[in-house]
């Protein structure tokens, strides 16, 4: 028999991911608004642009969890931490795939994402508003677009497969730049495909639109959502070269399950 406390706990995260939607569909909103009408744009660091939308679109998320959950902790990538030392902690990219956007090509992405302590992440969302698609899930519930349940495609080898991937800004200082990576991936697979939103790049994953991704030098807040989404879509998440996923480790491989040791292997042969 379910206890109160379970049947409790399952009801405010379904509550929960029901907001989190309504949330990243407004930041979403927001940035479709800004998309034609950039006029400044920074650099963060070489290759990296920053925009005013993707302020914008960092205020309006905090500015709303701040109202609904003032107590939890919040790490975004444009405000940095928030620290509450609540065992709850959200991940936020408020627009992942800012170069993409400010260059007016239309693929980006809002993504949100809820940690809580000793459960990893419990409920994840990616929205892109150029297409009106928001990803989304909660821990043991499986995946949703556009809240149809969505499923890993089917493809049984590494040769069949469409494959995602993305590159680093600082591609310079080290060989850790994903060229050999992609040098051996691109010819071993059908197709490649390079996005731009790694967030995405992951629900494509969940969604059966491509078989597999891997990327190196990421951050947390870039692959929290995607990566809960595209697992709980029937996917299999790792770290390269692990059989385990911690978000907090800079690099990614998501597939359809089927793929996903033949995959790994073609990365480790480039160490």
């Amino acid at each position: 028999m379910i206890s109160e406390k379970t049947s409790a706990d399952a009801r405010w995260l379904a509550e929960t991911l029901a907001w989190t939607e309504d949330v990243a569909r407004e930041a979403g909103a927001l940035l479709r608004d800004w998309i034609d009408r950039i006029e400044t744009r920074s650099l963060k660091r070489k290759r990296e642009l920053v925009t005013e939308a993707d302020q914008q679109s960092d205020d309006l998320i905090l500015g709303r969890l701040r109202d609904r959950f003032p107590d939890h902790s919040v790490v975004t990538e444009e405000s940095g931490e928030r620290a509450t030392g609540s065992p709850f902690h959200w991940w936020i990219d408020p627009l992942d795939g800012t170069n993409s956007f400010a260059h007016g090509h239309p693929h980006f992405s809002v993504s949100m994402a809820l940690e809580e302590s000793g459960k990893g992440i419990v409920l994840g969302v990616v929205y892109d508003p150029m297409r009106d698609e928001c990803f989304a899930a909660a821990r043991g519930s499986g995946a949703t677009l556009n809240g149809k349940p969505v499923r890993v495609s089917g493809i049984g080898t590494l040769a069949e497969c469409l494959a995602a991937t993305g590159f680093p800004y600082d591609r310079e200082p080290d060989n850790e730049n994903n060229l050999a990576e992609f040098n051996a991936m691109i010819m071993a697979i059908q197709g490649i495909r390079r996005g731009g939103s790694a967030a995405l790049d992951l629900c494509y994953v969940a969604a059966g639109r491509i078989d597999a991704y891997w990327e190196l030098k990421l951050n947390p807040w870039d692959v929290a959502a995607g990566g809960l989404i595209a697992g709980e879509a029937g996917g299999v998440v790792t770290n390269i070269g692990s059989r385990q996923w911690d978000h907090r480790v800079h690099h990614i491989a998501a597939s359809n399950g089927l793929v996903h040791q033949e995959m790994l292997q073609v990365l480790a042969a480039t160490e």
